[in-house]
């Protein structure tokens, strides 16, 4: 067992024997101190905000914790790169992810692991609960079913329902892909996009893609290339079924602009990428913790070449936790009903206009670098350290909200509330 892997196990555990173990736990917001206090919080005071959601259902915006609170709900069947463990093998990673939300944007999370792998049981399931919260974060549910999943439940519940392992990649490689093409000139209608995966992420990234107006897509599953002779796809892998002669990677590749990688390690070759456009080449490699090529061979193979992956220890990190606290976080405090696909794009663009600013010396010694951190071919994401992040991208997202009609509240004065989230990042 590594140091790391113990620390890890330790990190979980309480340090002595009746304290808590795990991550996360709960905050009280108000004070339950006195026996006025605790008649408030509970009987009888406690019936007054009861009676008045009674009259209207939107007052429990008003009167709980419902618009600061997100459901982190799993069944455990796509957890990371582990795969099939089961709903509480995946609980420390739910937990995980509850720690993202408070940490990165000041939301409360609480993480619900469902014991069953049923499609239409875990519909009915979050549905039935769904107005408990503000919004509802899918996390690690094998595809296709997670698309059957959360399409149903935008449907029927008031709530935003968000499969980040669909969109975070997503809304994060769009941001760099906006980047790449304002350094290179090039246009997005031109490009050639290889998506290595047609699993839930690589339809969700394909998809935005499609928005900021890609059109030749080449999709590839353990199969080979995903076209239009294929008898053996399902509708969303259909969805990018096109006439081709490419059959493999190999075809794939030439001449491509960019790849996303969402396979397996060391699945990119040298050679592959040389044969990549002439100009301004961009992989995305975000196998973890081992990425389809390693940005030392890349960068070997092509001098020009682009490249992000999803570790900490290479530049141009594509890491959720720039997307889906911050998304949340602006769809909450518009009380908004969905998460839309302008609002994903706008969170895109925001980190991507983030990315073209000076970066502040605290994110620098964060990293540990110096004055080469600037907007580039080895900065074009920003950085999770960044404390911008948040206003920029959770107000980009709640205006989208509001200009989408999704949003509940729709007088949200916006220099206010940017100055809030402002100073609510300094605060934490």
């Amino acid at each position: 067992m590594s140091n790391f892997e113990q620390e890890s196990l330790d990190y979980h555990k309480a340090q002595s024997e009746f304290d808590t173990n795990g991550k996360t736990g709960t905050l009280l917001t108000k004070s339950c101190n006195t026996e006025k206090e605790l008649a408030m919080a509970y009987s009888p005071g406690v019936a007054y905000p009861c009676l008045e959601i009674e009259k209207d259902i939107d007052k429990a915006y008003d009167y709980t914790n419902k618009g600061n609170l997100v459901a982190v709900v799993t069944d455990g069947t796509a957890v990371l790169g582990l795969g099939d463990i089961g709903h509480l093998a995946g609980k420390p990673v739910m937990e995980g992810k509850g720690v993202l939300f408070k940490a990165f944007a000041n939301v409360d999370a609480v993480d619900i692991e469902l014991n069953t792998k049923d499609t239409q049981e875990i519909i009915q399931i979050v549905a039935a609960m769904a107005d408990s919260f503000g919004g509802v974060n899918l996390e690690d549910i094998s595809a296709p079913r997670c698309f059957e999943i959360e399409d149903r439940l935008k449907e029927i519940c008031n709530v935003p329902v968000f499969h980040d392992d669909q969109h975070g990649t997503a809304v994060i490689t769009t941001a760099g892909l906006i980047n790449v093409l304002q350094m290179s000139g090039k246009k997005a209608k031109d490009l050639k996009v290889v998506v290595i995966g047609a699993g839930a992420s690589g339809i969700a990234c394909s998809r935005m893609y499609k928005l900021l107006g890609v059109q030749n897509i080449t999709m590839l599953d353990s199969k080979g290339v995903i076209h239009s002779g294929r008898d053996d796809l399902n509708k969303y892998k259909q969805e990018f079924a096109f006439d081709t002669p490419d059959r493999t990677l190999d075809d794939a590749i030439k001449g491509a602009d960019m790849i996303l990688g969402l396979s397996k390690p060391g699945l990119i070759s040298p050679e592959q990428v040389k044969t990549m456009s002439d100009t301004t080449p961009i992989i995305f490699a975000c196998a973890n913790p081992t990425p389809e090529i390693m940005p030392p061979i890349a960068k070997e193979a092509r001098e020009d070449i682009i490249i992000g992956t999803g570790r900490s220890d290479f530049a141009n990190q594509v890491n959720n936790v720039l997307g889906f606290p911050q998304i949340f976080r602006g769809a909450l405090d518009v009380r908004a009903t969905k998460i839309t696909e302008n609002m994903k794009m706008a969170a895109s663009k925001a980190l991507a206009a983030l990315a073209r600013e000076d970066v502040p010396d605290y994110v620098k010694k964060a990293h540990g670098r110096g004055d080469d951190m600037v907007f580039g071919p080895e900065y074009i994401i920003p950085s999770p350290f960044d404390k911008r992040v948040l206003p920029w991208v959770a107000a980009a997202v709640a205006k989208a909200a509001i200009e989408d009609g999704v949003a509940r509240k729709t007088d949200l004065d916006m220099d206010a509330y940017m100055q809030h989230l402002v100073k609510m990042r300094e605060q934490m």
